[in-house]
């Protein structure tokens, strides 16, 4: 039985620096007891006492605190996860652990001042910083079998085009490493850590929020608040009818869980 007692709802932007505070980075939450989804603000305020956008190394350490007090949450986040299964042949990967690993040291857009742009573009190449651009990448016709259960998500591979998720994935994927390193066994990754979540454990899912974006008024909020409003909410309610661990398990025979245990899934996709 599930108890999630707080559901997160995270819309991600790959733009500019770990460090820099993002318009199109927001956080809604939703507690179990059915009152709407809040957005939350970011840790810091500007000179003049208003709240300052979130930035990705915040939102990670805000999930890492929210592990580290105990809490009982689900966290659903809008980028990929993982990579399709052609990509782990093409680089010899076995493991989501491994490809997890070998990213960060081909991508390490982690660090304070790097643009994702700048691995793309081989600045920090040319810094010795890093490999040389092309050493991990892929083509934006590949496509993960979550996505292609999807009527519209697109590839983790494609770049530069409205909706795009490329970016947000490769600024992203770092990040999932360090909350697994930082939290250790208090964090389930779903699926990779299992398509069962053990009691008590806090986790993090891959959502696309377009699959919910028309399901709630927009109420005044941005397309990003929106985003995340509607990602805390839909798992909420999910929770509240007793549907949620439909969604945990979705219906795929053996061949296509063991596809997808590689390269992930999308919550809510079923």
């Amino acid at each position: 039985m599930l108890d999630f007692e707080l559901f997160i709802g995270i819309d991600y932007s790959g733009a500019e620096t770990p460090t820099s505070p993002l318009k199109g980075l927001q956080v809604a939450a939703a507690w179990s007891d059915g009152a709407p989804p809040v957005l939350w603000t970011g840790p810091r305020q500007s000179n003049n006492g208003r709240p300052v956008n979130w930035s990705r190394r915040e939102i990670a350490e805000r999930l890492l605190k929210e592990v580290r007090r105990g809490t009982r949450f689900l966290a659903g986040i809008d980028h990929g996860f993982s990579f399709p299964l052609s990509y782990f042949a093409r680089y010899g990967l076995s493991t989501w652990p491994d490809f997890l690993a070998d990213f960060v040291y081909h991508w390490p857009t982690h660090r304070d001042y790097v643009y994702v742009d700048f691995v793309r573009d081989g600045n920090l190449h040319r810094r010795g910083e890093s490999p040389p651009p092309g050493s991990r990448t892929g083509d934006s016709d590949e496509l993960r079998l979550t996505e292609r259960w999807t009527s519209s998500a697109k590839s983790v591979f494609l770049f530069d085009v409205q909706g795009s998720v490329a970016k947000s994935t490769h600024a992203g994927l770092p990040w999932l490493h360090w909350l697994r390193e930082q939290a250790g066994d208090r964090l389930h990754v779903w699926p990779f850590d299992g398509w069962a979540i053990p009691p008590g454990k806090a986790v993090l899912a891959e959502v696309y929020p377009s699959l919910f974006r028309h399901r709630y008024d927009r109420e005044g909020r941005t397309a990003d608040q929106q985003d995340a409003y509607v990602t805390a909410r839909w798992m909420q309610e999910m929770q509240a009818r007793g549907a949620l661990p439909a969604y945990l398990l979705p219906p795929l025979t053996l061949a296509e869980r063991s596809v997808a245990a590689l390269e992930g899934w999308i919550l809510g996709v079923g």
